[in-house]
């Protein structure tokens, strides 16, 4: 059985994991990083992740640039080796996405 500070550990962690997380949006919200609306997201893929961020930039950007920017508008923080490699293997078969540079993708004209 929990004692009093226990249970008051654990409600203080609670809190303390809920305000996190508001500050977070907040801060991407404030950065214009994210839309302001309450519609409901249907998850995405990583590769479709990096794809709306390449389409946001409308320019390549360096892996470690994709990472950041995914974590601060999806809030899901990618591998980069994963990552990396998934998009080379779209590269390699023409499907949405080019390497302008070692680590530097971008989106095909027209997409």
């Amino acid at each position: 059985m929990m004692d009093k500070n226990d249970i008051e550990a654990s409600v203080l962690h609670a809190f303390e994991v809920s305000l996190e997380a508001q500050l977070k949006a907040v801060k991407r919200l404030r950065a214009g990083l994210v839309e302001a609306d309450t519609r409901p997201r249907q998850r995405l893929s990583q590769v479709d992740m990096v794809f709306d961020i390449l389409q946001r930039a409308a320019q390549p950007l360096h892996i470690s640039e994709i990472i950041d920017r995914v974590e601060k508008v999806h809030g899901r923080r990618l591998e980069r080796e994963s990552i990396v490699s998934s998009l080379v293997k779209k590269v390699r078969r023409g499907d949405r996405f080019i390497r302008t540079d070692r680590n530097v993708f971008g989106l095909k004209e027209g997409k």
